[in-house]
């Protein structure tokens, strides 16, 4: 605890606190079809009462958020059971006292960690305050592959139905070498027939190799460390599970 604040924590069975103002935007693909995703669960902070996906007319198959996908990962490997969970960057800022069961981090988070060059620190201190044999679970795109393609945005995510509309739109800048680039994100929404910019936030990011995010888990001091498929998580992006150690 720090300066006598309260660190904010869920439970696996609630539903998350910070669910992002849109889920990022579908995965792109090499021309091998292999997945190439890049998005920014975190940046707009919390949404607009409004920004749910309001389903069709006819029912369609359910959709997870991102967090919510965070929270099963977890669910599934301590067990169902109320879990004290944390985000990652409340750790960072000292908000949180030990010992936590589970310490999330949403897909935008490490890269952006690493670009300010603290991102080893924010791992060692998630492990400090998790419980032995407590959970890192962490989405973290792999953009390798896109370094010589530079694309400069994914398609926009388009939420809600006629005036209740929601654009967000993701801007790429890359770096020369292709090891980081700037993000901006701005979100557009429909007021008196007309579109408007309701937010924009810019963040810089490091791509981060899977090789790079195992190395560091395992410098920090996790054990167990195992990477996830979308296909295994129900997340959109590789997410990665480390076990403080017993």
């Amino acid at each position: 605890m720090t300066g006598g604040q309260e660190d904010e924590t869920t439970t696996l069975d609630e539903a998350p606190d910070r669910a992002p103002a849109v889920r990022p935007p579908d995965v792109l693909a090499d021309p091998e079809g292999e997945p190439l995703a890049d998005a920014s669960e975190e940046a707009l902070g919390d949404p607009p009462t409004d920004a749910a996906i309001d389903p069709p007319a006819i029912d369609p198959p359910a959709i997870d958020p991102p967090e919510e996908a965070l929270a099963q990962v977890a669910a599934a490997v301590l067990g169902p059971a109320s879990h004290r969970v944390v985000d990652l960057l409340d750790v960072v800022e000292g908000m949180v006292a030990a010992p936590v069961d589970v310490v999330r981090a949403g897909d935008d988070l490490l890269p952006r960690l690493a670009h300010e060059n603290v991102l080893a620190d924010a791992l060692s201190s998630a492990r400090e305050v998790l419980r032995p044999g407590g959970l890192l679970v962490a989405a973290v795109p792999e953009l390798e592959r896109l370094r010589r393609l530079r694309p400069v945005a994914p398609p926009p995510r388009v939420t809600g139905h006629g005036e209740d509309r929601q654009v967000t739109v993701q801007l790429w800048d890359w770096a020369e070498d292709g090891e980081s680039y700037g993000l901006e994100v701005l979100q557009l929404v429909r007021e008196h027939g007309t579109w408007e910019l309701a937010r924009t936030v810019s963040t810089e990011h490091r791509v981060l190799s899977a090789d790079q995010v195992a190395d560091l888990l395992d410098e920090a001091g996790f054990v167990a460390v195992h990477r996830l498929t979308p296909a295994e998580s129900g997340h959109p992006l590789p997410v990665w599970v480390a076990v403080a150690p017993r």
